[in-house]
């Protein structure tokens, strides 16, 4: 009998120390550090070590592109949210109607309603998000003093933003950050500053993917694809929660609750409930088909995605080229460029960090300079360099800053990348963040400049058979063009 009581006392204490162990992975595992491109934003913490740039060297001028900080979910997933409330309400009645015990089921859910119902508008910058971008905009002036020192002129810091209203609003609170104490207005002494927004229709500087008709058609055919891809970690964690809560999940409702759990963690900071139902390698698993599906469809999985962006990766070039004249020629402070500020989406970040080759293992950067495709991400639990919460999270932003080295008799001129605000290594500069001007467009820009957005977008007109060529111009001939009395061409109506 002691023996037995003997080897229960040592299961008792195996099972405290194991639910004690697991209880700590759990705590030590934050969510909110595994939501893809819906994570909030934090200044990237590296381990590398980064270059010490000389003494004589000052930056001339600073590039900017940044996403859109922490936004409200749109309308569709709104709606989503809405109709993932009605069948969990399916769902506990069924389960009460088959007189099935609801005990594992979180109390939260039963009565479970989305904090966004009722809502008609959706996708604005919420107040968290505004915190980011103008606490950025402080740190850069504190990072950056000679090159904010001068006074506002939208010709010396131009600031710019797509049209979409969350990305211009996050330009707003940038600049508020940037230039608060350098006016008079208000209690906090802000001054007024211009935002500019090209048209969406001719946008292809930020939104060169909603302008690229090729990129469109790849994307809808594409993403079928990547749900296929997606589908079997969906079952999978779709029938580990059925079992664990005794409650029919589809595989819609495993998705929108992972959907939940992002907004809840987020926007809302609430980590118990959505994000409750899963277990850490479960989320870790969602996390990975997010980032699966940002790599197929924005990043690396296809050089059109990124290609596409080189209108951008031009105006950066040409920006620097620009302050690096005005330095030569001696231009007096106030009258030129000190910075381009630029304010966008997901869909520009994350092609713009792969123009720059940037999250790649050490061999596929020359895979990239051969437009050779890369492998996806690897599935956890398997180490992997693309995520989707480091490379393009909300505020997430990259930075090239123009540095002036006069000792320096070779190269003149460096470029240095920041991430989040962090220096980060460049494969095409030899693993360093601190490169050549030359170099950097050697080896980083002029690869992908032989590409022409018109020619990579465009999508080829089909030939004319000599049939439909033939009905053609005998529908010309039958409907001749006339001149009106401007002397434009209108078709005959018939």
């Amino acid at each position: 009998m002691k023996a037995v009581m003997s080897h229960v006392s040592i299961l008792t204490v195996y099972f405290s120390f194991f639910s004690l162990s697991l209880l700590n992975d759990i705590q030590a595992f934050d969510v909110r550090q595994h939501l893809s491109t819906v994570t909030r934003y934090s200044v990237a913490e590296s381990s590398y070590v980064p270059s010490d740039i000389p003494k004589e060297c000052t930056p001339i001028h600073l590039n900017l592109v940044a996403r859109h900080g922490t936004r409200s979910p749109t309308k569709k997933r709104m709606r989503e949210l809405d109709g993932l409330a009605a069948h969990l309400e399916v769902l506990i009645r069924e389960a009460e109607e088959h007189h099935s015990s609801l005990q594992k089921v979180p109390a939260w859910l039963r009565q479970w309603k989305s904090p966004w119902k009722g809502k008609l508008k959706g996708g604005e910058l919420i107040s968290k998000g505004e915190d980011e971008l103008y606490d950025i905009g402080i740190r850069i002036r504190e990072n950056f003093p000679d090159l904010f020192n001068d006074d506002y002129h939208p010709d010396v810091y131009n600031i710019r933003a797509t049209q979409v209203p969350r990305a211009s609003a996050s330009a707003v609170a940038f600049g508020m950050g940037l230039f608060s104490e350098k006016g008079s207005l208000g209690p906090g002494r802000h001054r007024a500053f211009a935002v500019t927004s090209e048209n969406r229709a001719s946008d292809i500087k930020l939104r060169f993917y909603d302008c690229c008709e090729n990129y469109k058609d790849f994307r809808k055919h594409q993403e079928p694809a990547v749900d296929k891809l997606k589908e079997p970690v969906l079952d999978e964690i779709m029938a580990s929660l059925a079992r664990r809560y005794e409650l029919n999940f589809t595989r819609q409702d495993t998705s929108s609750l992972w959907f939940l759990c992002k907004q809840e963690a987020s926007l809302l900071d609430i980590t118990d409930q959505a994000c409750g139902l899963f277990s850490p390698s479960e989320i870790s698993l969602l996390e990975w088909t997010d980032d699966l599906e940002a790599f197929i469809l924005k990043g690396y999985g296809k050089s059109l995605n990124y290609r596409m962006g080189v209108p951008l990766l031009e105006d950066v070039v040409q920006s620097m080229e620009e302050a690096i004249k005005a330095e030569e020629e001696n231009h007096a402070p106030g009258s030129y460029e000190k910075a381009r500020l630029r304010f966008a989406h997901a869909e520009t970040v994350v092609p713009f960090s792969c123009l720059l080759g940037l999250f790649l293992e050490k061999s596929e950067f020359q895979q990239i300079q051969r437009e050779e495709p890369l492998q996806p991400p690897p599935k956890p639990p398997q180490n992997r360099s693309w995520r989707g919460s480091t490379v393009a999270p909300f505020a997430g932003n990259y930075m090239l800053v123009l540095y002036s080295c006069p000792a320096k008799s070779s190269n003149k001129y460096f470029v240095q990348v920041l991430h989040n605000e962090c220096p980060t290594p460049m494969p095409g500069c030899g693993g360093t963040d601190f490169c050549p001007f030359n170099v950097f467009k050697e080896s980083i820009v002029a690869p992908h400049l032989k590409h022409n957005y018109d020619t990579v977008c465009t999508k080829e007109q089909p030939m004319l058979k000599p049939e439909t060529s033939k009905l053609l111009q005998l529908f010309r001939w039958l409907f001749p063009l006339r001149n009106d009395d401007t002397g434009s061409a209108t078709a005959s109506s018939f």
